[in-house]
């Protein structure tokens, strides 16, 4: 995370286009060659469960396991957070969701192109909306609702 920061400062790049491109690229790539092996093998559900479970490992263990570590090396002091907006990006986070299921119910269960370029608008439009609520830092062009 560091090293983005000092490359995202020394080339002119924004830390939040730094953070939603390479540092999420870099944690998913595993995931992607591991969902494409299994995928590739006849196990689609695997694929997706792998991709669905590792997210929610990040997010109920990657996550508030440093902090509870540095808040009992700490002697139980709380770790502070910036959660600014955080209402509106997990409601964004619920609506993709909700948009990728629809998504794979309206293509009958199946991967095929058209669903793979509908997640991929679905991603890029994720991709603008975040950095809309998030750039430039000092006046986002949009303000989080809530």
């Amino acid at each position: 995370v560091e090293w983005t920061e000092v490359v995202s400062n020394t080339i002119g790049v924004p830390l939040p286009v730094s953070a939603i491109t390479i540092l999420a690229a870099g944690t998913s790539i595993p995931d992607l060659l591991s969902s494409y092996i299994v995928a590739k093998q006849g196990f689609g559900d695997m694929a997706v469960s792998s991709s669905i479970g590792s997210n929610i490992f990040d997010v109920t263990v990657g996550l508030p396991l440093p902090w509870l570590i540095w808040s009992i090396a700490n002697k139980g002091s709380s770790v502070l957070v910036d959660a600014s907006g955080i209402g509106f990006f997990i409601t964004l986070l619920v609506v993709m969701i909700a948009a990728v299921v629809v998504t794979v119910m309206l293509m009958k269960w199946r991967m095929n192109k058209c669903m793979g370029y509908i997640m991929f608008i679905l991603y890029f439009l994720f991709i603008l909306l975040f950095l809309l609520v998030q750039m430039p830092e000092a006046d986002p062009v949009m303000t989080a609702p809530f």
